[in-house]
């Protein structure tokens, strides 16, 4: 009896929550172990479903480094990365694009189709929702840089109740071009901001992001991410993350998220509990938050 005494007061607790998201859109970057683990997977659409069904309108994008990177090595194609951004190459664009475009984004969307979810699965070419020109002049190839979030046709798709699941290759602004590779965190900041989302959260395979000492930092704003790379803290691929969320909140996007997708069930930790399992970016001068960030950054760092 005290074991169903509990399963109701989770359900009450997550009430408050249910209540002030019912019919936002609320953005998911989808990528490390969660994408990987079948186990995890399993979890993931679960966690989709559930939220659609409780009134949340979640729209996911995608990454698939780990296994465009296992590809490529079974191809015998070069990969660079430069912080954090991997070099696209002509070959390794046509790599890229089969990975995500096919493989990956058809095997989420049929998954969540299988647990209950209506969700349609897009390229960043369909209808040109992700417009891109290349990254600092060329320099990392065919890896892009976004120029327009084609946001009217994912909020049409919403409104019917699907489910878009976007892979993060854009459409060039030039006619017989193969597209770009665009990192999956930044497509899922400018998708959100183009979306008007309430959340972004990104799963990864961390807890969040740490201090010196690998202490979880719950709470960062842009001065303090300023700080932390400056100092070191925050280097290598945990760069375009941050950068991602503070991008997000900057362009009107409530709070971002990064969480553990190695946790089962973590989008709903993060999203129904009062503590969160990660760490959550505010903006300072957003009246929205109800929380005095001048306090927590002082006492963070």
């Amino acid at each position: 009896m005290q074991n169903k005494h509990q399963k109701v007061q989770i359900l009450l607790d997550a009430i408050p929550y249910i209540k002030k998201f019912n019919g936002k859109i609320i953005v998911i970057k989808y990528g490390g172990s969660a994408q990987t683990s079948p186990e995890l997977q399993e979890k993931f659409a679960e966690d989709i479903v559930l939220l659609s069904l409780v009134g949340f309108k979640p729209v996911i994008v995608h990454g698939g480094g780990a296994r465009i990177s296992e590809l490529l090595k079974k191809l015998d194609i070069k990969s660079e990365f430069i912080n954090g951004h991997r070099v696209t190459s002509k070959e390794t664009m046509k790599v890229v694009e089969m990975v995500l475009s096919g493989e990956i984004n058809k095997n989420i969307t049929s998954l969540l189709n299988y647990h209950g979810a209506k969700a349609i699965g897009l390229s960043g070419k369909d209808s040109a929702i992700i417009k891109a020109k290349a990254k600092d002049d060329g320099k990392f190839g065919f890896t892009g840089e976004i120029t327009e979030i084609n946001g009217e046709l994912i909020k049409n798709l919403v409104k019917e109740g699907f489910i878009p699941v976007i892979a993060p290759i854009a459409d060039s602004l030039e006619p017989n071009h193969p597209g770009f590779n665009i990192n999956a965190d930044f497509a899922a900041s400018k998708v959100a901001a183009a979306l008007g989302a309430q959340k972004v959260l990104f799963l990864t395979d961390t807890v969040g992001v740490l201090d010196k000492e690998g202490t979880l930092l719950t709470t960062l704003d842009k001065e303090a991410v300023d700080k932390y790379k400056e100092d070191g803290t925050i280097a290598g691929g945990m760069i375009p993350k941050v950068d991602s969320c503070i991008e997000a909140i900057h362009d009107g996007v409530n709070k971002a998220h990064i969480i553990d997708g190695r946790v089962e069930h973590s989008i709903l930790l993060e999203l129904f509990t009062k503590d969160g399992i990660g760490t959550q970016f505010l903006r300072r001068d957003n009246p929205n938050n109800g929380i005095d960030m001048n306090k927590l950054i002082n006492d963070e760092i």
